[in-house]
């Protein structure tokens, strides 16, 4: 699967401006930005792939323009799916990246 650029020089930008320098990995058939070795958020086709984390799970979801991640075995907890119309201007790009960076840094950095 092939991912938008222009979503995901965007979401570069947001990452940016929240001071956060990611690593970038290809993944799930398109592109992943880490956090210290852990999924932030990433692009798949014109999606903004999203990790909130399982207790923010049902928040995420009442947004209209969000939907479960899924790759064939069920909904993954805690990871969401941002249609178009949810990442159409940089400010709600912006939300969704902080809503996934208030997740990951609570994380502890993976060791290579």
């Amino acid at each position: 699967m092939a991912f938008d650029p222009d979503l995901a020089d965007r979401t570069r930008a947001a990452l940016g401006a929240a001071s956060v320098t990611p690593t970038e990995k290809k993944m799930f058939g398109g592109l992943a930005f880490m956090i210290g070795g852990n999924m932030c958020c990433g692009i798949m086709g014109d999606d903004l792939l999203v990790r909130v984390g399982p207790a923010a799970n049902d928040k995420a979801l009442a947004d209209p323009a969000a939907r479960p991640f899924d790759m064939g075995r069920g909904a993954s907890l805690g990871f969401i799916l941002v249609g178009p119309r949810g990442t159409g201007t940089d400010e709600a790009l912006s939300t969704w990246v902080g809503r996934a960076l208030a997740f990951v840094t609570t994380l502890p950095a993976k060791k290579n």
